[in-house]
C-alpha cells in the first residue's frame, strides 16, 4: 500500500515576525498555503492582514524568521498575484493597458490587441456579461467596474499562471450578483489547484469559498481551523472586540409596525425624481451597482453644497466609498483628516484652535476606534479600514444635519460596523438626516425606509417591515409601481 506524498506548501512562513521601527506588525507567525485550498484571513482593522500579505507575495522582507516559496515571488512576472483592497490601477490608462504593467513578457507589434484580448477573457471568465468596454480610460469607469479589472488581472495568465493570488476585501464595491460570479471563480480556481488567500469582513463570503479559517489579532494568529470547525459567533469571539462599550441593541431599525424616528417630520430634502427624506430619518439607496444610486447622491449633496466658499454650518456632510478619490487627502495627517469638516465652525480670527483640534481627534479616536499611536502621523499610515474610520468621523463630528454616505463600509470590520449602526442610529434619533447608498443588501436593511434603484430609476419604495432582501432583490430585476 502507497503512503500518500505530503502535498507540498505554495509558500511556508515559519516563525516570521516584521518590526517597522518600535511597531511590531508580525508577532511570531507560522503558516502554510496548500495547493487548492482557499484560506480565509480575518481580523478586525490594523490585525496586520496587510503586512502578511506584503510578506507573502515578497513585497516585504521578514525582520525575523524564514519564508519558503515553490514559486516565484516579487516582480511583475510573479506566480503570487495580489489584489489589493486600495485599487492601483493607473487611471489615465485603459484597462489593456493596466495589464500590460503586470505583464513583463507582451511586448512588440500589436500588444495592446493581444493585451485587450487576454483582458477580455480573464473578465469573461470571473464576470461573464460584465459589459466593460476594455480600451475605455479607468477613470471613466464606476468603482465596481475598476475592482473587476483588477481582480481579472490578478486571475490572467500574464505569460505564466497564477498559482496563489490573495484578494483583499475584494467584494467591498460590488453587489451580489457580481460577487457571486466572483466567489464561484475562486471555488473553481481552487479545484483546479489554485491557491486563494481570501480577505473579507463579510463573513458570509469567508463561509462560503474559505477550506480554512486564519484568525488575526494584533499581528498574531490566535485561531486557525477548518471552516467547519466555526460558526459565526465564535468566528467574531475569536477576532476579538475594538469597541469599549457593546453597540446598542438599537442598531436595527425600529420594529415592525413602529414608526421611524423622523416619521412625522419635515422633509429635508427631495428631488424630482422622487427620492426624498425627512428630519431624523436614515433613507436607504439600493439596487444593483451602476443603476444610479451613486448619481442620485451626488446630484443631491453638490445641489445642496455648492458653492466657492465653505460655510461655517455646513447643510450636509459626505462619507465617501472610494476613499482614495472622493475622501482621503493622502498629504495630510490623521487629525487634520478628520477635522477638516469642523475647522471653519472653531477658527478664530482665521486660525485653527489646536487645542480644541487635538480634543476632538481624541474624543473620535476613541469613540470609532482609529488604531494609531499618534494622530499627527500621514492619513497613508492607517489600514484602509481605519481611514474608513476616519471619514464617518470627519462627518459625524460636523454640525450638519444631513449626512450622505456613498456606500462607506468598504473594509470596515465587523465589530466597526456595529459600532457605526449605533452611532448612525443614535445621531437619527437626535434628529439628523442619513442618505445611505450601499451594496451591501444587511446595511440597506438597517434604514427606515429604502428606494430600489434600476437602469437610473426608482422601480420601488420600501418602508418598516416592507424592507428585506427578498424584496429589494425583487425590484432590483422587476420595475415595480413607486
Amino acid at each position: 500500500m502507497n503512503t500518500p506524498q505530503p502535498v507540498e506548501a505554495v509558500v511556508a512562513l515559519r516563525g516570521v515576525h516584521k518590526q517597522f521601527g518600535a511597531v511590531r506588525a508580525i508577532d511570531g507567525i507560522d503558516l502554510a498555503l496548500a495547493p487548492g485550498e482557499c484560506v480565509g484571513l480575518v481580523g478586525h482593522n490594523g490585525a496586520g492582514k496587510s503586512t502578511l500579505v506584503n510578506l507573502i507575495n515578497g513585497t516585504l522582507k521578514p525582520s525575523q524568521g524564514e519564508i519558503d516559496s515553490h514559486v516565484t515571488r516579487g516582480g511583475r512576472g510573479s506566480a503570487i498575484r495580489s489584489v489589493f483592497q486600495e485599487l492601483s490601477l493607473c487611471p489615465n490608462l485603459s484597462a489593456a493597458e493596466n495589464l500590460r504593467i503586470a505583464h513583463p513578457t507582451l511586448k512588440g507589434l500589436g500588444w495592446r490587441r493581444r493585451a485587450g484580448a487576454e483582458i477580455r477573457t480573464s473578465l469573461d471568465q470571473v464576470f461573464p456579461g460584465h459589459g466593460i468596454d476594455t480600451d475605455a480610460r479607468v477613470d471613466t469607469l464606476s468603482i465596481a467596474q475598476r475592482q473587476m479589472i483588477e481582480i481579472a488581472i490578478g486571475f490572467a495568465p500574464r505569460g505564466g499562471q497564477a498559482r496563489l493570488v490573495i484578494l483583499d476585501e475584494p467584494t467591498s464595491s460590488l453587489d451580489a450578483g457580481i460577487a457571486e460570479q466572483l466567489l464561484a471563480h475562486v471555488e473553481r480556481f481552487c479545484a483546479e489547484g489554485g491557491t486563494v488567500v481570501f480577505i473579507s469582513h463579510m463573513l458570509g463570503e469567508i463561509f462560503r469559498v474559505a477550506s480554512r479559517i486564519v484568525v488575526m489579532q494584533d499581528g498574531r494568529v490566535v485561531a486557525e481551523r477548518e471552516s467547519a470547525g466555526f460558526d459565526r459567533d465564535s468566528l467574531v469571539d475569536a477576532m476579538g472586540h475594538v469597541a469599549q462599550h457593546a453597540p446598542s441593541g438599537e442598531q436595527r431599525r425600529h420594529a415592525e409596525g413602529s414608526a421611524p424616528a423622523g416619521a412625522a417630520s419635515e422633509t429635508v430634502i427631495e428631488d424630482a425624481a422622487g427620492l426624498s427624506a425627512r428630519r431624523g430619518e436614515i433613507v436607504g439607496l439600493a439596487g444593483l451597482a451602476g443603476h444610479g444610486q451613486a448619481e442620485a447622491l451626488a446630484k443631491l449633496y453638490f445641489a445642496g453644497t455648492s458653492g466657492w466658499r465653505a460655510p461655517r454650518k455646513p447643510r450636509m456632510a459626505f462619507v465617501a466609498g472610494d476613499r482614495g478619490r472622493d475622501g482621503v487627502l493622502p498629504l495630510w495627517s490623521i487629525l487634520r483628516n478628520l477635522s477638516l469638516s469642523v475647522l471653519p465652525a472653531g477658527a478664530r480670527r482665521g486660525a485653527v484652535d489646536r487645542r480644541a483640534e487635538a480634543t476632538l481627534g481624541r474624543e473620535w479616536q476613541q469613540r470609532i476606534g482609529i488604531r494609531s499611536d499618534d494622530l499627527g502621523n500621514p492619513i497613508t499610515s492607517l489600514s484602509g479600514g481605519n481611514q474608513q474610520k476616519v471619514l464617518f468621523a470627519r462627518a459625524l463630528a460636523s454640525s450638519a444635519p444631513i449626512v450622505v454616505m456613498d456606500d462607506p463600509m468598504r473594509g470596515v470590520d465587523v465589530g466597526t460596523k456595529q459600532e457605526v449602526y449605533a452611532l448612525i442610529r443614535a445621531e437619527a434619533d437626535a434628529g439628523r438626516t442619513f442618505l445611505w447608498y450601499s451594496t451591501e443588501t444587511e446595511e440597506v436593511c438597517q434604514c427606515d425606509r429604502v428606494f430600489v434603484f434600476r437602469d437610473g430609476k426608482i422601480s420601488a419604495e420600501l418602508s418598516g417591515a416592507e424592507i428585506s432582501e427578498e424584496r429589494i432583490l425583487a425590484a432590483s430585476f422587476e420595475m415595480q409601481e413607486n
